[in-house]
């Protein structure tokens, strides 16, 4: 079964930045799409990132486009995200997602597989 554990979270001032990283297992990561979602304390769980199964597409929520980049190495079996210019709402729990399938989606019901979560802390 495939199992996801995030890292790299941490505390930072705003305008730094962290980079995730999300180790999955598996005998085929490169052919399914991973996702990054956040869920601040009290608020509901939302999108940040996706990215297709080979890395050639990817989709990020307008709140973070231009500051974060995702990516994956699947030699590796790993995928990133890398947060750029971070502000205080970025604040959240940080969950890798896998999914069963190629292409990527904003939904979090695509995903079947989710990681522990990791704390990410901006401080202003």
């Amino acid at each position: 079964q495939v199992h996801l554990v995030e890292s790299g979270g941490g505390v930072v001032q705003a305008g730094g930045s962290l980079r995730l990283s999300c180790a999955a297992s598996g005998r085929t990561f490169s052919s399914y799409a991973m996702g990054w979602f956040r869920q601040a304390s009290g608020k509901e769980r939302e999108f940040v990132a996706a990215i297709s199964g080979s890395g050639g597409n990817t989709y990020l929520a307008d709140s973070v486009k231009g500051r974060f980049t995702i990516s994956r190495d699947n030699a590796k079996n790993t995928a990133y995200l890398q947060m750029n210019s971070l502000k205080p709402e970025d604040t959240a729990v940080y969950y890798c997602a896998g999914s069963w399938y190629a292409g990527v989606s904003s939904a979090a019901t695509f995903y079947k597989y989710w990681g522990q979560g990791t704390q990410v802390t901006v401080s202003s």
